[in-house]
Parts: structure tokens; sequence; C-alpha cells
């Protein structure tokens, strides 16, 4: 069973940063009830709250790097970095990255998509945490997992500010990953 933390916050703190997320019903497609962090990164009170939020769950744990792909993972990723005084990876589509890279596909539910990282961003053995700003299913999380993990990185977590819980991503990235996810807002999804 795969290990699911909550990032510490209080139940009030947890209330107003939810409060900050937009909802819209049938987006992209009917049926999907899609929860917009852009409305949080607007706010510069939840913004905030959210990077310290995150960056004193990890305080003590002597993260290297913080490793996030594009776009939106960009956005809690690198102050994530900044805050733990750590280097920040960016994880990207196919030819954006000037330098030699390796790629990982993983799993769109029509098709597949391809994640990319610079062979010299990671070095072995070091501490690295993976971001995102939602867990829905975990293919995205899993192919950055497998990039740092190929470099010889260590993983310690995966971290997201929204956990769509229902879509069981976190149990997926601890059975092809072996890593523990830790969330800050949970949400039921579909």
């Amino acid at each position: 069973m795969a290990e699911r933390n909550v990032i510490p916050a209080t139940a009030e703190q947890v209330d107003f940063l939810k409060s900050t997320i937009t909802s819209i019903q049938d987006y992209p497609i009917k049926g999907i009830l899609f929860r917009d962090i852009t409305s949080l990164c607007e706010n510069p009170k939840a913004f905030a709250l959210t990077i310290d939020l995150m960056a004193q769950a990890f305080a003590d744990q002597k993260i290297d790097k913080v490793v996030a792909s594009e776009a939106r993972g960009f956005v809690f990723g690198a102050p994530l970095a900044a805050k733990l005084g750590a280097g920040f990876v960016m994880v990207r589509k196919p030819n954006k990255l000037p330098r030699a890279t390796i790629k990982e596909d993983y799993d769109l539910e029509y098709g597949t998509n391809e994640l990319q990282m610079h062979t010299d961003s990671i070095k072995p053995g070091e501490r690295v945490i993976c971001v995102d700003d939602l867990l829905a299913t975990g293919g995205t999380m899993s192919a950055m997992i497998r990039l740092v993990q190929r470099l010889g990185g260590e993983v310690v977590k995966a971290a997201f500010v929204i956990d769509l819980v229902d879509l069981g991503g976190c149990a997926k990235i601890k059975d092809s990953c072996n890593v523990d996810c830790v969330s800050l807002l949970d949400f039921p999804g579909h």
C-alpha cells in the first residue's frame, strides 16, 4: 500500500487554500470537474502560503534538487527550490532542452507522451523532490521519477499541491517507482 502523507497545515490554512481553487464543471470534457490551480497562484497570500508550507515539510530533508515538469510544475518547483536552497531541474517536452538529454515515455488516456531531462542535471546520490501542481493518475510524475532514478538520484518524495485521491495516482507511483507521495490539498477526482 502506498504511503500517502499530507503536508502539515492547520485546518484554517487548508480551508483558505481550498477556497482559492476554482472548480470548473465539464472542462476540458464533459464529466470532468477541473481543479484550476491558477486562481490559487493569482492570490498572493495563497501562493506564498503554499510555497511556505511545502518548504517547511522538507526543511530538514537535505534536498539537493527539486525536479518539476512544464508548465505548472515549474510554478511551484522553482520557488520551492529557492526556499530550500536547492537546485531546480526542468523536465520538458521533446526538443526543448539544449544539452544532451534522456527521455521517458508515459501513457496518456489516448496514446503516449515523452518527457526529457538533461543528462547532467542530477548527480548520483543527490536527494531529490519531484514536484507537480496536481496528482491525477500519476503518469507524468512516474516518468519524472524514472528519469531521476536513471541518473542515480534518490527521490525522497513526490510532492503535489493537489491530490485527486479517487484516481489512485499515489498507489500507482508507489507500485511503479517505489516512491511515496505527499500533498497539501485533497480533492475528490474523476
